[in-house]
């Protein structure tokens, strides 16, 4: 193997064993053994097993934030750019359950506050900015953006942490409900939410 390929299966495998037990669960050796190595060879490529761990959170947090920035960057109005933005996280548990398993778990020492709240505050950031003009064009107040923006975060994130485990129901359904219950509100709820993204 190259450098690099040795570098990637070290993650994957790393990524694998973080998702089953946490970083205080997985022993260098264990890593060591999974890839068929020596210990000083993930020494030598990530300096100990927290350099490793932190890599893999790392790598993770890049994939799910460029995942939603994609689907918050095409021109759309709001409400399908909430849809869009609610779709990408529930595929990215869907295709990558061990990354959003560590992402929820144990804080990196590079982000010590926590890769997902991080990524979350990243979210929530631009989702200010969207909600800003759909407040604006419905008399409310601008200032509230980044409260709602939070709330709205907040709200599809639990829902996905929940869903990673249940996975039913089916991904578009929980993300109908999702955008059903944050842009109609508990009184203006439709009885058969349908996605609008593909309209």
């Amino acid at each position: 193997m190259t450098g690099q390929q040795r570098r990637s299966q070290l993650i994957g495998i790393g990524r694998g064993l973080f998702a089953l037990r946490g970083l205080d669960g997985t022993t260098i050796e264990e890593i060591a053994t999974s890839a068929g190595v020596s210990k000083p060879v993930i020494y030598e490529h990530f300096g100990s097993k927290e350099g490793l761990y932190t890599q893999v959170v790392e790598y993770e947090f890049r994939i799910l934030l460029n995942a939603i920035n994609d689907a918050l960057a095409e021109e759309a109005k709001p409400r399908v750019l909430v849809e869009r933005a609610a779709l990408a996280l529930l595929s990215y548990i869907e295709d990558r359950t061990d990354g959003f398993r560590i992402l929820m778990r144990d804080a990196p020492p590079s982000q010590p506050e926590g890769a997902f709240s991080t990524l979350l505050s990243h979210v929530a950031a631009r989702v200010e900015h969207i909600l800003e003009d759909e407040l604006a064009r419905r008399g409310f107040s601008t200032a509230d953006g980044a409260m709602y923006a939070q709330m709205l975060v907040g709200m599809v994130a639990m829902t996905g942490q929940w869903w990673q485990d249940s996975r039913t129901p089916d991904k578009r359904e929980v993300a109908a409900h999702l955008v059903n219950l944050a842009w109609n509100g508990l009184t203006g709820l439709q009885k058969d939410p349908e996605l609008r993204s593909e309209d």
